[in-house]
């Protein structure tokens, strides 16, 4: 059921064209992310079309893994005409080099728990150095 009044939309209908659960959308609201939303004359939230490009901006950012904070300042970028595409860039390369970091370490967790699967017999014995790496108190 479409509900649009005055080309605005309900946060449900903001919700489903954008990608976002009500709640997210709501939270984002909280901590300024995006503008307080209009009221319809009942007082629900009403949302309009630059409203969703805004969410469904932020849904592909928060998909490619940016933080709120990031996402604040490439929505100011984005807003301002005046932007210098090296600000943008330089952004995205933090960005990269964070989720390097994570890749590392990530591979680092997934060699180390390889190698002790590898280790151990997987057999009637209770042995298992899995366990006993658990168990380790010192390095």
């Amino acid at each position: 059921m479409n509900t649009q009044t005055n080309g605005f939309m309900t946060i449900g209908e903001a919700a489903s064209r954008s990608g976002m659960p009500p709640k997210t959308i709501r939270f984002y609201e909280e901590i300024g992310l995006i503008g307080p939303a209009e009221r319809f004359k009942n007082q629900y939230r009403a949302y309009s079309e630059s409203d969703v490009h805004t969410l469904r901006f932020i849904h592909r950012a928060r998909s490619l893994g940016f933080a709120l904070k990031d996402i604040r300042a490439l929505l100011a970028l984005y807003r301002d005409r005046r932007r210098a595409s090296r600000e943008v860039k330089r952004l995205a390369l933090r960005h990269v080099a964070e989720v390097d970091h994570k890749i590392a370490e990530l591979t680092a967790i997934r060699n180390a728990i390889a190698d002790l699967a590898k280790r151990c017999h997987g057999d009637d014995r209770p042995e298992c150095p899995i366990l006993d790496e658990l168990d380790a108190t010192t390095h």
